[in-house]
């Protein structure tokens, strides 16, 4: 089942009169399940196609189907529904509220979604403990490492039950033992749920654990390439 599909998808930014074409024309799908990587040189375009299938931002022409749903012909509120339903995401920085604990950051998707409180904190806390974080629930974000964060950013990305997780340097920030950590994590949940994970990186350790790699230049697709063995 593919989880996103895109169709010509070309972006193009404007800086005064100037003209940059980030994206040219892309025909991208992710699978159920698939453990993805989207690579290439700074300016290759990489974060504007995760932003794109992510819905943060809109196409200059092309189109962009989610979970069977085809984002153009969303109003605003519906467009955010869907992003808000079906993606899950994790960034370089974590992007974790200061003034909440784990528990609470991890919970407020949920909550904007409109689940109770109950509801949110069960679910909350059992994920946490699914990314071995149990014992730190109860922490703010500057009391934990940065490994320790970025599980919690994790936790958030999938409390909600997302088709497809989209990280953005998930592995950039953390040393060596806390990548690897965090990439072992992610591939055990994608081989536990049907979360597909496409990653936005130029990281060698995670180039070398995925499922298949898509190198970006120049706005274009120059290699497409399924590894025949799973990296696990």
């Amino acid at each position: 089942m593919k989880v996103v599909e895109t169709r010509n998808l070309k972006k193009t930014y404007h800086f005064g009169d100037t003209e940059v074409n980030a994206l040219g024309g892309v025909d991208f799908d992710i699978e159920e399940r698939e453990f993805v990587a989207v690579w290439g040189p700074s300016g290759s375009g990489k974060s504007t196609l995760c932003n794109l299938i992510g819905l943060i931002d809109a196409p200059t022409s092309g189109e962009v189907v989610v979970n069977g749903e085809a984002a153009s012909g969303l109003v605003d509120g519906k467009r955010s529904e869907l992003r808000n339903s079906a993606i899950g995401f994790v960034f370089q920085n974590f992007n974790l509220i200061p003034v909440l604990t784990a528990l609470e950051n991890v919970m407020l998707p949920l909550q904007i979604s409109g689940a109770s409180r109950s509801e949110a904190k069960d679910k909350a806390a059992m994920l946490l403990g699914e990314v071995d974080l149990g014992d730190r629930m109860d922490h703010r974000p500057q009391k934990m490492s940065g490994g320790q964060q970025q599980r919690v950013a994790i936790a958030r990305a999938l409390v909600t039950d997302p088709v497809l997780v989209i990280a953005d340097e998930p592995t950039a920030n953390l040393d060596t033992k806390n990548a690897n950590l965090i990439i072992d994590l992610m591939r055990r949940i994608n081989n536990e749920r049907s979360a597909a994970f496409v990653f936005s990186t130029h990281d060698d350790r995670l180039l070398d654990r995925v499922d298949r790699r898509v190198h970006l230049q120049d706005g274009k697709i120059i290699e497409d390439e399924r590894l025949t063995e799973g990296q696990n």
